[in-house]
């Protein structure tokens, strides 16, 4: 597959792109990485160097990406954190391009806004924005519970209310809701949940809840969902997601690395280990 991810990068550590490309190339796909911003590292550890891309330059790096001819072979755009509408509205510019360009292309947004325990990060509007302009250009969306209590306007408590929720977002237009980082009245103690949601089905897969905080493991979440995804469709997508993603997590933690162990587990990556079962929620 051929996929257009427009995200942020980081030189040291991992989110945004450079949490996201990795993995779609371990997984065997092409990889076309539309930078952002440029920082030196994370806003997580506090102070950041480097800097914002301006819109006009992110649609022109894409506009070079067109000029190759490549949009008609170009499966999917993956996108991230957005810090401004005109950088939103250049994501959506090239959603419509590629799929005019190729019917078939698919758009996976991972909403990103805020968090249980931080409340928002982005800057005022930009929630509004996403919900309002983007998720309903979106095939594809992976919210996180916080974020998908604000995309619906009400609390979320239970695994019916996060169903409900997703299928709500279904009918503005995506085709598949990935919520990540579940935490309702139904999950286990000591555990973690993601749950995907499609018109005709809904599936949930519980991990063990690691004490640990990592950034940038939704942008790596996105990457590997969208990629199984586009191969061998959502539920398969869900299990080996969930897996891969509690590999890394689990190796991170147990090395007590303060970044995710992406290319040093890369094996989880590639070969993750379906030990998680997916079970259907009716």
């Amino acid at each position: 597959m051929k996929i257009l991810s427009i995200q942020s990068h980081v030189a040291y550590g991992h989110a945004g792109n450079s949490a996201a490309v990795f993995p779609l190339q371990r997984l065997g796909h092409d990889v076309y990485p539309v930078l952002t911003v440029t920082f030196s590292n994370h806003t997580g550890y506090g102070s950041t160097r480097g800097p914002l891309i301006a819109p006009a330059d992110v649609a022109a790096v894409i506009d070079g990406v067109e000029e190759r001819g490549v949009f008609p072979a170009i499966d999917a755009v993956l996108s991230g954190y957005q810090g401004a509408e005109a950088v939103g509205e250049v994501v959506l510019d090239a959603v419509a391009r590629v799929k005019e360009a190729n019917r078939a292309a698919v758009y996976c947004c991972d909403p990103v806004m805020g968090d249980v325990g931080r409340g928002f990060f982005v800057r005022e509007g930009i929630p509004e924005y996403l919900r309002d302009h983007v998720v309903p250009q979106a095939d594809i969306v992976t919210p996180n519970q916080f974020e998908l209590a604000f995309l619906v306007g009400r609390e979320v408590a239970t695994q019916a209310e996060l169903v409900a929720a997703a299928r709500e977002l279904l009918s503005r237009g995506p085709s598949v809701v990935l919520v990540t980082s579940a935490l309702t009245a139904d999950t286990p103690q000591g555990s973690i949940q993601m749950v995907c949601v499609t018109a005709d089905d809904a599936w949930v897969v519980t991990t063990p809840l690691l004490p640990m905080t990592v950034r940038g493991g939704g942008d790596v979440t996105a990457a590997v969902f969208l990629a199984h995804y586009l191969t061998d469709g959502p539920q398969v997508a869900l299990s080996r997601t969930a897996a891969t993603m509690y590999a890394v997590l689990e190796r991170t933690h147990a090395n007590g690395a303060e970044e995710m162990r992406l290319v040093a587990e890369q094996d989880a990556i590639a070969s993750p280990d379906e030990v998680f079962e997916i079970s259907s929620i009716t």
